[in-house]
């Protein structure tokens, strides 16, 4: 069954397409608080006083409004995910300018930004709620590092495909296009990437979450 918000942008895309700036306003207008919450995800809470996810927002727009016609013209990705991938690249600039922890390409990056502490514990609570949390800062501060450890000892496609998954909600045909993989695939990788890091939080899990 096809998703109405695919027709939707769908249709919107050909209306842009043929010159109707409405049409491609609306577009951005309807994906920007989806964007937003992937950007916030996304941003380094050091970077918090600095950089507001709302800015970084609007650069992307600016730029996806530069570039539209080549996506048009090109169309490698659908458009949500072309969208975010142009978000990743300024997300990664500011990490460059700010925090000064990201040095690699950002075709190669993308997939080993570090994922803020809070949408790590986030993405754990999600997949494995078990209760409460930790009640002192000590405790927080164990089940933060025990997390990112873990999600580091995950293949770095496997531990984007769970935040693409269960932190952003994106489709699965949307994560298959991203990583570039079949929708079959990502299924099944998924379901790997779930035992594995359960396995890895085993330990620690229990009474934490």
């Amino acid at each position: 069954m096809t998703d109405p918000d695919d027709v939707d942008t769908e249709q919107l895309l050909q209306r842009a397409g043929q010159g109707e700036r409405q049409a491609r306003e609306q577009l951005f207008a309807r994906l920007r608080p989806r964007l937003r919450q992937a950007i916030s995800l996304r941003l380094d809470r050091r970077l918090a006083a600095r950089v507001d996810p709302s800015d970084v927002v609007q650069e992307t727009l600016a730029e996806a409004d530069r570039r539209f016609d080549e996506y048009l013209r090109d169309r490698l990705l659908p458009f949500y995910p072309w969208l975010r991938q142009l978000a990743l690249e300024r997300i990664i600039e500011v990490h460059r300018r700010h925090v000064r922890a990201v040095k690699r390409s950002v075709e190669r990056e993308e997939r080993s930004l570090p994922l803020p502490d809070e949408s790590a514990v986030e993405l754990a609570r999600q997949l494995f709620a078990r209760g409460s949390s930790p009640s002192t800062p000590l405790r927080r501060r164990e089940m933060t590092a025990r997390i990112q450890a873990a999600l580091a000892r995950l293949a770095a496609r496997d531990r984007e495909l769970l935040v693409l998954r269960h932190l952003e909600q994106m489709p699965t045909r949307d994560v298959a296009a991203v990583l570039g993989l079949s929708e079959g695939a990502i299924k099944m990788r998924q379901l790997r990437a779930l035992e594995r890091l359960r396995a890895l939080l085993d330990d620690f899990a229990e009474g934490m979450l």
